[in-house]
């Protein structure tokens, strides 16, 4: 049963042993898919692909073996054809409704789109309610919202979480070597740091040996030299979720070359949405029971660190500008009072920006200049890291 589907799936790299194969033609006896065709796509992705780095291999050859059948796809031809409206007017952006917007959770998003596309029987625009474009609903396109599904249209804003119909499982390929290796040799001179400690020379000094060797006229002197250990210190603070989602693979390879081959004493990696506030998390899910206070960071962490933000500065101006309702003792009184307090315990920072100031105007500009004006900035790209170092280094 579907033995040159197994076949098709080897050709295009993935390796399926004749267990995880049996144990798929198990499954099906049991009707685990539920008769259903899409059940059947992930139930054999669930028990073929062991990575998700080959999520996009096993797409590609499940299109190629059922190309003959059809597919229901997420979003319908006749939604797409409503959204697609580039050129009408924007509606009024409702700081209200944005507000109200962002005190969904992901989950609930995810089920009121459900709701929307099973209800929706026409097109709507500049709205709050309905999939459609330029206004303050959570599903559509070139809309105003700070959070929400794109679907149809282009990026503009770069606020989605997600893009309805999107293939992401390149993001997790292991194929971006490469980047990862050019980010390494850029993050390398912080090295530059490394001090010699107070241990016996143990250490092979090829120079004190030519040295020594002819000073004796060529008589073989090995020396030996205190060893070099690296100093650096190092907190990365990341921005995770909303607008970054776009910048998932660059982020991705930023994080695997700091957190190999020991560049540096000590790394502290924590995430943040949009703005630290008055916590960090130790996860990129941002998961509340595993939240650390700025307070201990700045308590606990001392001045040595070196502050490395990685983000891209954009968010609506009352998220870093207005004070907390209730601030509590110790902690930040809002979003750029938090970042002033560690600036100013860090007095060796940057920030990484993978992308641009933002070329729309307007008030989305503010935030990102005031940040700009806290933190010296560089583009996250090999030239800019290399030159956001050379800051790190400066005396």
């Amino acid at each position: 049963m579907f033995e040159d589907f197994l076949y098709l799936l080897r050709r295009n790299g993935l390796r399926v042993s004749l267990t995880e194969w049996m144990a798929l033609m198990e499954a099906l006896d049991k009707n685990l898919h539920e008769a259903s065709f899409t059940g059947f796509y992930h139930l054999s992705r669930c028990l073929l692909v062991k990575s998700e780095a080959d999520f996009d291999a096993f797409d590609r050859a499940f299109l190629d073996y059922f190309r003959d059948v059809s597919f229901q796809p997420e979003v319908s031809r006749e939604l797409l054809d409503w959204l697609d409206r580039p050129n009408a007017p924007t509606g009024a952006y409702d700081e209200q409704q944005a507000e109200l917007n962002e005190t969904l959770s992901v989950l609930e998003i995810e089920e009121l789109f459900q709701e929307r596309k099973r209800e929706q029987r026409e097109q709507h625009n500049c709205g709050n309610y309905w999939a459609g474009t330029h206004g303050m609903s959570i599903f559509g396109n070139m809309g105003l919202s700070p959070v929400g599904i794109r679907v149809g249209g282009q990026s503009t804003a770069r606020r989605a979480f997600r893009v309805a119909e999107e293939r992401r499982f390149r993001d997790f390929r292991h194929d971006n070597t490469l980047d990862t290796r050019q980010l390494q040799v850029a993050l390398r001179r912080l090295r530059q740091f490394s001090s010699l400690v107070d241990l016996p020379p143990t250490e092979f000094d090829v120079d004190g040996t030519i040295q020594d060797t002819a000073s004796s006229a060529g008589m073989l002197k090995v020396r030996y030299k205190k060893p070099r250990q690296n100093t650096v210190k190092v907190i990365l603070l990341m921005d995770s979720g909303g607008s970054m989602e776009h910048y998932a693979q660059l982020c991705s390879a930023l994080f695997q070359a700091m957190t190999r081959a020991g560049h540096f004493k000590e790394l502290k990696i924590y995430y943040f949405h949009n703005c630290p506030y008055t916590r960090l998390y130790t996860d990129p899910t941002l998961n509340p029971s595993r939240a650390v206070p700025v307070s201990w960071l700045l308590s606990n962490l001392s001045p040595e660190y070196k502050l490395i933000f990685t983000g891209d500065a954009q968010m609506s101006p009352h998220e870093i500008f207005d004070p907390f309702p209730v601030p509590r003792e110790g902690e930040p009184a809002s979003g750029l009072d938090c970042l002033r307090r560690l600036r100013e315990r860090y007095r060796h920072a940057v920030w990484l920006n993978p992308g641009d100031r933002p070329d729309w105007g307007g008030e989305w500009t503010e935030s990102y200049d005031a940040i700009e004006g806290l933190f010296p900035m560089f583009p996250l790209t090999v030239e800019g890291i290399e030159a956001g170092v050379k800051k790190l280094l400066a005396r």
